[in-house]
């Protein structure tokens, strides 16, 4: 007996409904603006027919509500495969209304999260929501609560990838800033706490939405967000790009492609990136394009704080993420963004198995009077912090300057280093030798028949004797002194060498970084 028609029918009309979400003119609509439905952004996100949906009949609490149906109550949930490996996602529908957060809403999220908590699987959330659904009261409240605990939850568990690709305003934002990356469509999302029009009742103040609530704004001048896209389409490329990058789950190793043997090869041309006069600046960028496979390098949060660079790349084929300071912007200094992107850049990799490279070049902190008031004590011991928590295989490349605190601060052989290389242009002391040399030498300066040629010489005296790389050397302060052209092959064989890198911790809950 073959199975009754009108049940099969009564299936497929609920499938096609739930494809629908809020009907085909909501969708229409949508498409001509160049948006996507919530489907088709998991369509992208996920490998051809491998998205296995969760809970596509669930509907609306019906308490405070009419009786309009809401198809899957405003989200899809669900697992499938990105480049053959697992994750999970959600992605909120905008046409069931506007994608707000209900108790069924919020319940389809969490159990999507526990599964991945479960399956030890990344999630991606892809929100596009007009926030708490009013007519539940307190049970979108309580539905906010649970995902934002959950998010909690899976910190340091599992990565967790957000994308904004519509409003995402008030409660709705802190799931997406509990996540490890935010990634937001530059022109179609917002995300805020309180919009221009509350801003202006409680404050009096005008605020422009484009200085505080856009793509733009909190790349580069917040910092909330870590990648802008372009559209739906370029977002949720970003999404796959970076989840090729990390491991499952903090159990595993990221997927090191390693080859049988290491190329060992010199790269003269990176000889010739660094610039005969101590003064010239070096673009850190051109020896990160250098020293990484094929040039690939997939830099996080581009447009804030770019005196330091972070990303991921692969050297020999292993995993690995760089921080490096950039000597064409503030001189490379660290200032107080910069200390806050590099310490949670340092603690995602360590706390996902992702060997850290330093790359250093640095004068110092960044001096000022707003320096000093906005906490960059604080925000510098961040990094301290940040790199001395590690267990991860760190290696640094000292590349020319690295003095005071500083130095310290990007991974020096005493906190925590495995390797320490030395280009010989590398000056590792206290201060510049310039400032070093006043200091000193002062009366020496004094009595001069020709103070300028007596400081030039005193501070070539100072480079040699005190700022010297093979003085840190002679006290094992770093592992060696290499040319810029035997960079990659030696990182290289550093990495493999300390891939099998195991580092007991005394137990406690955690450490108290200065937050």
């Amino acid at each position: 007996m073959a199975i009754r028609k009108e049940l099969l029918d009564e299936l497929y009309a609920r499938r096609q409904e739930a494809y629908a979400g809020g009907g085909q003119d909501k969708l229409e609509k949508r498409r001509q603006k160049g948006l996507l439905n919530a489907r088709e952004r998991l369509d992208i996100l996920f490998d051809d027919v491998s998205f296995q949906e969760f809970g596509m009949h669930v509907d609306h609490d019906t308490a405070g509500m009419d009786d309009k149906r809401m198809p899957g109550d405003g989200v899809v949930t669900g697992i499938g495969n990105v480049d053959g490996r697992p994750v999970a996602a959600f992605s909120q529908d905008f046409t069931v209304s506007g994608g707000s957060l209900g108790r069924m809403h919020a319940q389809k999220i969490c159990h999507a999260m526990e599964t991945a908590g479960n399956l030890g699987i990344p999630i991606v959330a892809v929100n596009d929501s007009g926030g708490a659904r009013i007519q539940e009261g307190v049970h979108s409240l309580s539905g906010y609560g649970q995902v934002f605990y959950r998010n909690v939850e899976l910190s340091g568990l599992v990565p967790q990838i957000a994308i904004i690709s519509g409003p995402c305003a008030g409660g709705a934002a802190y799931s997406p800033a509990l996540m490890d990356f935010l990634i937001m469509t530059r022109k179609s999302a917002q995300m805020f706490i309180c919009g221009p029009d509350v801003i202006k009742a409680a404050t009096g103040q005008e605020a422009p939405i484009e200085l505080f609530g856009t793509a733009e704004a909190h790349a580069s001048v917040s910092g909330n967000i870590h990648f802008i896209a372009e559209n739906d389409r370029h977002a949720l490329e970003i999404a796959r790009g970076l989840l090729s990058y990390l491991p499952l789950n903090n159990m595993q190793d990221p997927p090191h492609r390693i080859p049988d043997e290491i190329s060992i090869v010199t790269d003269d041309e990176m000889n010739a990136l660094t610039p005969e006069e101590v003064k010239t600046p070096l673009d850190v960028s051109k020896v990160i394009t250098r020293l990484v496979d094929g040039g690939e390098f997939f830099e996080v949060q581009k447009e804030f704080a770019k005196n330091i660079i972070v990303g991921f790349a692969r050297i020999e084929g292993m995993v690995v993420g760089i921080v490096a300071n950039q000597p064409m912007v503030k001189a490379g200094t660290l200032d107080v963004d910069s200390s806050d992107k590099g310490a949670r850049f340092i603690r995602f990799c360590n706390a996902f198995n992702i060997p850290l490279v330093s790359l250093v070049d640095i004068p110092g902190f960044m001096p000022g009077l707003n320096q000093e008031r906005g906490g960059i004590i604080r925000h510098g011991a961040k990094m301290l912090f940040a790199y001395a928590a590690t267990t991860v295989p760190k290696i640094t490349v000292i590349l020319r300057k690295a003095y005071g605190g500083a130095y310290l601060a990007m991974c020096s052989k005493d906190m925590g280093a495995d390797f320490v290389f030395a280009w010989p242009t590398a000056e590792i002391a206290v201060m510049g030798a310039e400032g070093a040399v006043k200091v000193i030498y002062r009366k020496e300066l004094e009595t001069a028949a020709d103070p300028k040629t007596k400081e030039a010489e005193l501070i070539a005296k100072y480079r040699k004797e005190f700022s010297s790389p093979y003085q840190a050397a002679e006290h094992g302060m770093i592992t060696d002194v290499i040319a810029p052209s035997e960079t990659r092959s030696r990182v290289a064989l550093a990495l493999r060498v300390a891939l099998t890198k195991r580092i007991p911790r005394p137990p406690k809950k955690h450490g108290l970084i200065p937050l």
